[in-house]
């Protein structure tokens, strides 16, 4: 079966849909260009050099004296000035192109004033267009009258040149002129595309690189919940359990099976968050995050790392009153609270979990009693319990929420406040 046409277009570039006679004309222009971006003098010595043999052929053939008018009063010598006069100065006509047509204006006003009018003297013209493509339109202006201005003066002189020569004059440097402008134009539009193109390339890897240090801040807040909260669990189950050896071998067996459990869970977590990160892995677990569902099963492993936790709820939440998000952001801060209750408060301590339930908002408040919560920072370990707060404000931020955390003023202990709007709260 044949393949459609279409099918076959697929996957071709723009270089694919370019004629093979433009595409070999463009490459070549290319190349030239480029040669002539690396040395610029051989462009010009070529310009230069054809231009002067062809006005010393004029000369030497005597073809300008079908231009030149009956009364002409120009010996030879000068005629073979005025000719290189026009041409050898083309060599610096890109460097000082305005420098040029003022050293060619006397040698102008001398050729019509003589009556020799070489025709030469057009080789203006390419300075001046030169004028064109790079300076102000002022310049230009002050170039054009340059040009123009010996032509006028031998026209006064001799009258009958006013039909054949100032007119056609006149009319190459208005068609100079034009081209140059077209010319200026289309290269600073190009330019101005080029720029574009370069500005949104920055702009993108700009945007790459701020998307990927985003994600790469989300992925260590989600590392740091996950390692922080199951290895903090485990600290205590295994500090409770080598106590308990020594007196109840039977509560240590138990100390040890909630190990082996949380630890489990805290690899399958770890498993789904590298595992989506792996573009390549087709079988990546893509399982939905903690919701306020698994706050149980979070405050039940507390519980048994030997923090008593008591959990209390007001209010009745509507139907889709939270997103999944908003749920993670919940559950996290949560996670957050009671993880650093466990390494940080020294002393007898619980911990109370209030969630209150209000039209527009969701209250969380978590709150011990222990002596030493939330003093990390005369330990080695205050810049975790920095990061730790710092990602709890990030997550209430990200739905515009707000979070507070500090020491109580009434009693010793900490105490964690988040105040999370509803899905459905339009303010």
């Amino acid at each position: 079966m044949s393949t459609p046409p279409r099918d076959l277009d697929r996957g071709r570039g723009p270089e694919d849909t370019v004629p093979p006679l433009t595409r070999i004309i463009r490459d070549a222009l290319d190349r030239l260009r480029a040669f002539d971006r690396r040395r610029p003098r051989v462009w010009d010595t070529a310009v230069t050099g054809f231009w002067t043999v062809a006005a010393v052929l004029d000369y030497t053939s005597g073809g300008w004296r079908h231009t030149a008018h009956e009364d002409v009063t120009a010996p030879e010598f000068l005629v073979l000035l005025m000719s290189l006069g026009f041409s050898l100065p083309l060599l610096w006509r890109r460097t000082h192109p305005l420098a040029v047509v003022l050293l060619m204006t006397p040698i102008s006003l001398v050729n019509v004033w003589t009556g020799a009018v070489v025709q030469a003297s057009l080789l203006q013209l390419i300075p001046v267009f030169q004028i064109v493509l790079r300076f102000s339109f002022r310049t230009v202006a002050a170039a054009a009258l340059l040009f123009v201005a010996p032509v006028l003066s031998g026209g006064f002189r001799i009258p009958s040149s006013w039909g054949q020569e100032v007119v056609s004059y006149v009319w190459g440097l208005v068609f100079v002129v034009l081209l140059g402008i077209a010319v200026r134009t289309r290269r600073e539009y190009t330019e101005a595309l080029v720029e574009r193109a370069h500005r949104l390339e920055r702009e993108r890897d700009q945007q790459a690189r701020l998307a990927a240090a985003a994600e790469r801040t989300r992925i260590a807040r989600e590392m740091h919940d996950i390692i922080g909260h199951n290895l903090s669990v485990i600290t205590g189950l295994a500090d409770g359990g080598a106590y308990a050896a020594r007196k109840n071998p039977e509560r240590a067996g138990q100390a040890l099976d909630a190990i082996g459990t949380t630890s489990r869970q805290a690899l399958s977590e770890l498993r789904r968050l590298l595992g989506v990160l792996r573009d390549d892995h087709p079988d990546a677990e893509r399982t939905p995050q903690p919701t306020l569902d698994e706050l149980t099963p979070l405050i039940e492993r507390v519980r048994r790392a030997g923090l008593p936790v008591d959990l209390e709820l007001h209010g009745e939440p509507t139907a889709r009153s939270l997103t999944p998000g908003r749920q993670l952001t919940v559950y996290r801060v949560i996670q957050e609270a009671l993880t650093n209750t466990l390494k940080h408060a020294t002393g007898p301590t619980s911990a109370t979990v209030t969630l209150t339930y209000s039209r527009t908002h969701l209250d969380a408040r978590i709150t011990d009693t222990g002596t030493g919560a939330g003093r990390a920072a005369d330990t080695e370990e205050a810049p975790l319990a920095a990061q730790g707060i710092m990602g709890m404000r990030e997550r209430a931020a990200l739905y515009d929420g707000t979070l507070e955390a500090g020491p109580l003023p009434e009693h010793p202990g900490w105490r964690v406040q988040l105040r999370l709007p509803l899905e459905d709260t339009h303010q």
